[in-house]
This record gives C-alpha cells, structure tokens and sequence, in this order.
C-alpha cells in the first residue's frame, strides 16, 4: 500500500507541475523564436544601414558618381547631348 502512495504522490506531482511548467516553458520558446527573428532583421538593417554609409561617403568624394546618380534619377543631360530611348 505505501508503494502505491509513493507512485500516486509522484505521478501527482508531475502532473502538477506539467500544470505549472509547460504554459511557462511553451512561452519561453515563443519568445526565443520571436528573438531569433528581430535579431536577423537587425542584421538586415545594419547591412542595409552600411550601404547607405557607403553611398553617403562616396557622393561625399566622388563629383562623377553624383553626376550618374542624378542623370539616371531625374533624367538630366548636358547641354548638346541628345537622350535615346528605346520604345516599348
């Protein structure tokens, strides 16, 4: 009789603290997933932010690359140049 109180105790016993554990634990693993996945979009964006940090620095020191990023970006020609464009 006393082996089948010990069984009965402990089998409780997991029962309860499965009870009390595993809503815990299943939070716990939401809240790593959630982690991993703000840690590889801060990763994207401090890629992101350094290509921007170049493109700032080389229109800083770079006269022509100005010059190509505004001739493609608004269209802009010399004076006496003629644009070709082919049609669709």
């Amino acid at each position: 009789m006393g082996k089948k109180r010990i069984a009965a105790g402990l089998v409780l016993s997991a029962i309860l603290l499965s009870v009390i554990f595993l809503p815990g634990h299943t939070r716990l693993r939401e809240l790593k997933a959630e982690k991993e996945q703000y840690e590889r979009r801060i990763s994207l964006l401090e890629e992101y932010n350094k290509a921007l940090q170049e493109e700032i620095e080389r229109m800083r020191e770079d006269p022509e690359y100005i010059e190509k990023k505004a001739r493609d970006k608004l269209g802009i020609v010399r004076k006496g140049e003629v644009v070709y464009r082919p049609s669709p």
